[in-house]
């Protein structure tokens, strides 16, 4: 009985795990080339710009200003 349990837990995590969706990197907008305080980052500074422009590609997902500003820096910003 026991083995029986083992197996069919077993058998349920290795479905569970096959149909779970892959992990992927996270995709920002890019803003490196963009100038602060300027019409095309919408008078905005580039974390805040980026924070935006995230949180409409993304379909309301927030991303915290800090997150933005280590994004902006990783892209050269």
């Amino acid at each position: 009985m026991r083995k029986t349990i083992i197996a069919l837990a077993l058998a349920a995590a290795t479905v569970a795990a096959a149909t779970a969706p892959a992990a992927q990197a996270q995709d920002y907008p890019k803003v490196s080339g963009l100038t602060a305080f300027t019409a095309e980052c919408n008078y905005m500074s580039k974390p805040g710009y980026l924070r935006y422009r995230y949180f409409v590609e993304s379909k309301g997902e927030y991303i915290s200003y800090e997150t933005a500003a280590r994004i902006v820096a990783e892209q050269g910003g």
